[in-house]
């Protein structure tokens, strides 16, 4: 295989015995991709034979659109293809094939990765599942952690790095089954390009992003990507989601040792939610082709600001500086209508005993604050005969989140009378009494909504120290090592739904570490053994609480205080070659992540009565992938994953021997893109996904022991889309997807008891065009 890269964040390719520092890292970026950027005013004119607008990618490669070489966080010190641990990076070229732009939507096609749902219906932003894991606390933006819980865009994205097994060491707490870092689009030195990308579909859909940068000076540039975009949900119009972001950035030289940049991202996201179907006990499927039910008044609002000034200063030539100060705000908030099946009481008026689905209401508000400042030398160290490319870090983070509800009151009349945990009660039916659906449903609640109290104000600061040392035993053998210490206080005064009001108060530390060896068995292929840890703190999940069963506090105040951390613990086997002179990369690991000392709720999961490290569980499983360029005018990015999860250690010995929740055994994916022309082009993509069943997040599997089986389960599926692409002339090309071919109804995740299920998109058909001047 090729020996990692010398010098920290460089993209030149290693010249023995010598390194590059991070002043020209700029430079070095911007040498390599300028054979990838889009032409410039003064560039001489494309051939007709080269038509197609590329974009920037800083990490990838022209002759292999789908594969990025290396990662965007600098402490990676070796190329994707000498890493001896599993990691997807999706490139801007991939993204903008696929024509899917969410986080969320992004994430779910990948293998290994599943959608879950919110406590009591929490539609606050994304919340990902990698390796059967939680991760809605572990997405980083740059190598930072992006706290809170957010609707997430890629328009500002350069490249999505998807790390898979416990990742601590970058990470700190959390990382459990790993963690999403996205790279954002940083301003480029060498070169002016403009880009505008617009697009309309059906479902009143509309998109247009903007890419300018600009060069000044000899060391200067600043860019500027803009969105604006606005859409019906495909087959659940008139649910709605709307999109409008910036990012803008810039860096300047200040000496030839010193560069300074300051990039500012903002994004406002303002759907209509949509909480999709249900759970039907008696078919033991999702109820199919459930009407739109959801309330005119409705909303599920995000609006993310950040600030982050970055400074990279060369010591010398074989060490370097790099500190980064990001802070940043989200405020959070939705009013969401579910839907259930249910039978009308014996005391309804209208139709007594008849089936029905009654509307229920789920709210919530989040205010995040954080500070982060992270501190990185790089040395390139020859020690005894030993080359060494060794990261040293400093970590401060201060993240303080403040959540609550509203109180929604429903003013237009009842029309049915169902059961509850009170009893019989009046409520909102969809169906009327003769079995129709009811019309104007949209309005059948008259909801009047006032922002209430706060419920919880969840503090905690942290301090990490971390060192990471990437080294060259010989041209065979080389290793990746990494230790990190986290420190914490934290805070979290909660209210319960008696209206008491609990503190906690708690500090505590832990150790993490990786160790990985990798064994060159060839110039192209290697095979790698790795061992990784990461912990997880009691409460350590920001926006529950005291709901113990999802990621919220467990025990009393004291009871906290005594608890362990959660310990994860995972071993991997891999291999990974470069095929077809180095434009394919063939990656297949085999791993197993045991995690232990696992707190469990004892309670109704929404209280903060549970138990102190007395689970425990395994996931283990195969991943293969394939990344690259198959022949001259076919790229792809093609991946499958075979797991297998099981309770090994419960309080309650009925849940050992069961599945984790929100859990499936298989999945795949593959995007294909196919060139026959220089002119034009033409792909699609495939996700499939195993069964699974709902429960609490990392506990066991709702299981039903009168009927056998697991209480609600998502049925597997499999989606397809397809794209086209023709490029017209050298400044404008065209594009055309059409996502969820076959129009299928299939569900992403489902709440524990089956009350509400998300659906996944349905066919949509979208025409883009793409105009960059010459």
């Amino acid at each position: 295989m090729n020996k990692s890269k010398k010098c920290p964040g460089s993209l030149r390719p290693q010249q023995p015995h010598k390194s590059l520092h991070l002043g020209t890292l700029a430079a070095a970026i911007s040498m390599a991709t300028s054979s990838m950027a889009m032409a410039q005013s003064d560039a001489p004119d494309a051939s007709e034979d080269d038509r197609e607008i590329e974009i920037v990618e800083v990490y990838g490669q022209k002759m292999a659109p789908y594969w990025a070489v290396r990662s965007g966080d600098m402490r990676r010190r070796s190329d994707l293809a000498d890493t001896p641990q599993t990691m997807t990076i999706l490139t801007q070229s991939q993204l903008l094939d696929s024509g899917v732009t969410d986080l969320k939507e992004i994430l779910d096609e990948q293998p290994g990765i599943t959608i879950g749902t919110g406590e009591n219906g929490n539609a606050f932003g994304d919340r990902y599942i990698i390796r059967g894991h939680e991760a809605r606390s572990d997405v980083f933006v740059d190598g930072v952690r992006d706290p809170g819980m957010t609707t997430r865009e890629s328009f500002a994205a350069e490249q999505i790095e998807i790390t898979k097994g416990p990742s601590a060491t970058f990470a700190g707490r959390g990382a459990s089954g790993g963690a999403v870092n996205v790279i954002t689009k940083q301003a480029n030195t060498e070169q002016n390009f403009f880009v505008i990308d617009g697009g309309v579909g059906t479902d009143s859909y509309h998109r247009i992003t903007l890419d300018y940068n600009h060069t000044f000076a000899d060391s200067g540039a600043v860019r500027i990507n803009l969105l604006e975009a606005d859409e019906d949900v495909p087959g659940r119009e008139p649910v709605n989601r709307e999109r409008r972001g910036a990012l803008i950035a810039g860096t300047i030289g200040l000496t030839d040792r010193l560069d300074v940049s300051l990039d500012y991202y903002t994004l406002t996201a303002d759907d209509k939610p949509d909480l999709g179907s249900f759970f039907d006990q008696e078919t033991r499927q999702p109820y199919p082709d459930i009407p739109v039910y959801f309330q005119a008044e409705d909303f599920l609002d995000t609006d993310v600001d950040s600030l982050t000034l970055k400074l990279d200063f060369d010591i010398n030539a074989a060490m370097a500086l790099q500190n980064a100060t990001r802070y940043g705000t989200t405020e959070n908030g939705y009013v969401a209508t579910g839907a259930r099946g249910t039978v009308r009481e014996d005391s309804d008026p209208f139709a007594p005993g008849a089936e029905t689905i009654s509307l229920s209401t789920h709210q919530g508000w989040q205010d995040v604050e954080y500070f982060v400042n992270q501190t990185n030398l790089f040395w390139d160290a020859d020690l005894g005969s030993l080359e060494h490319r060794l990261v040293f870090g400093l970590e401060y983070s201060s993240e303080e989140v403040q959540n609550g509800v509203f109180d929604v009151t429903n003013t237009a009349p009842t029309n049915c009378v169902t059961s509850g945990r009170g009893g019989a009660s009046p409520n909102y039916c969809i169906i009327g009494p003769d079995g129709s659906v009811l019309p104007d449903l949209q309005h059948l609640m008259g909801r009047e909504v006032v922002r209430g109290d706060r419920d919880s104000f969840f503090q905690v600061d942290t301090i990490s120290a971390y060192v990471m040392d990437t080294v060259d035993f010989n041209t065979n053998w080389s290793g990746f090592f990494g230790l990190r210490y986290d420190h914490f206080d934290y805070q979290n005064s909660v209210r319960a739904r008696s209206g008491d009001n609990t503190d906690y108060d708690y500090s505590d530390g832990f150790v993490n570490g990786h160790a990985g060896i990798v064994r060159n068995l060839t110039e192209s292929g290697n095979v790698y053994l790795a061992y990784s840890t990461a912990s997880n703190i009691n409460g350590g999940e920001s926006d529950v609480g005291g709901s113990c069963g999802y990621g919220g506090l467990c025990g009393t105040p004291e009871q906290v205080g005594l608890s362990d951390p959660e310990r994860v613990e995972n071993i991997e086997l891999g291999t990974k070659w470069k095929l077809l002179d180095d434009r394919l990369l063939a990656t297949a690991a085999l791993f197993q992540i045991t995690k232990s000392d696992v707190m469990e709720s004892v309670g109704d999961a929404y209280d903060s009565l549970g138990t102190l490290n007395t689970g425990k569980n395994r996931v283990q499983g195969v991943e293969f992938g394939l990344t690259g360029a198959l022949t001259d005018k076919l790229s792809g990015q093609i991946g499958a994953t075979f797991m297998d999860s099981e309770v090994l250690r419960s309080i309650n010995p009925e849940n050992e021997g069961l599945a984790l929740a929100n859990f499936a055994d298989d999945s795949a994916f593959v995007q294909l893109r196919y060139e026959p022309t220089p002119a034009f082009a033409f792909g699609g993509t495939w996700t499939y996904q195993s069964e699974m069943y709902a429960g609490q997040p990392d506990s066991a599997a709702g299981y039903n022991d009168e009927i056998g089986d697991y209480s609600v389960v998502v049925p597997s599926y499999d989606t397809f889309d397809l794209f086209v692409e023709w490029f017209a002339t050298d400044s404008i090309n065209l594009r055309l997807n059409v996502l969820n071919v076959t129009d299928e109804e299939y569900w992403i995740a489902a709440y524990r008891s089956g009350a509400f299920m998300y659906l996944g998109d349905g066919r949509s058909v979208r025409a883009a065009l793409t105009w960059s001047p010459r």
